[in-house]
């Protein structure tokens, strides 16, 4: 896999980086493979350099942790950690949602059904090989009409650290999320701040594949 050179504008190690994120995420790495420089800048056409520096900044977001003298391997949340990135990020989209439903720009919205009806779409294909790449465009878009950028900075940090602990794999699980999706929409469209809240977190403990969080909401 050869990474694509781009925009010229567009920082080397940034492009890796995201190549690798993306990887991560969609499982082609399994928890606690190993990451090895050599490889991953033969396989993406890119000297060590940046290879070395994006799995820096993926160890810092935590996705990657780095051993010394080991080497980087795709991290994993430990047990007593995981729900307590579950209840943040639960918290944060929670009111993401709340600002979207408060805010609702016609344009925004306009963006986002368009994200939504995309994903509905795949799934109607049965094209589940993208479907990590539109959910996270629907919580962008989402994260647009609430309007508010610290708010999406955190968020975007605790998605890819969360991002492996919910199931993108499973027809029946996608398609409720997707479902999950629209009921969001209607609320925030509604201008129901209250309810667009709470369907925002029980979405994310919905989604999480994680027993005990199906209580929590």
């Amino acid at each position: 896999m050869t990474v694509a050179l781009g925009d010229a504008h567009t920082p080397l190690t940034k492009m890796v980086k995201d190549a690798l994120r993306q990887r991560i995420l969609n499982a082609e790495f399994e928890t606690g493979a190993r990451l090895v420089e050599g490889r991953i800048s033969e396989e993406m056409g890119v000297s060590r350099m940046p290879v070395r520096e994006a799995l820096r900044e993926l160890a810092a977001e935590g996705l990657v942790k780095i051993i010394p003298r080991r080497g980087a391997t795709v991290s994993m949340p430990a047990p007593d950690q995981k729900m307590e990135l579950i209840e943040v990020r639960a918290t944060l989209e929670s009111l993401n949602a709340k600002l979207a439903a408060k805010r609702k720009d016609p344009e925004r919205i306009a963006e986002l059904q368009r994200v939504l009806a995309a994903g509905e779409n795949a799934i109607e294909e049965g094209d589940f090989s993208q479907i990590s790449a539109h959910n996270d465009a629907f919580h962008t878009a989402l994260g647009q009409v609430s309007g508010n950028a610290t708010l999406q900075d955190l968020i975007r940090t605790l998605r890819d650290q969360t991002a492996m602990l919910f199931k993108q794999d499973d027809p029946v699980k996608v398609s409720k999320s997707w479902q999950e999706h629209a009921d969001i929409l209607r609320a925030v469209i509604a201008g129901d701040e209250e309810l667009a809240a709470l369907l925002a977190a029980r979405h994310v403990y919905n989604s999480v594949d994680t027993p005990e969080a199906t209580d929590e909401v």
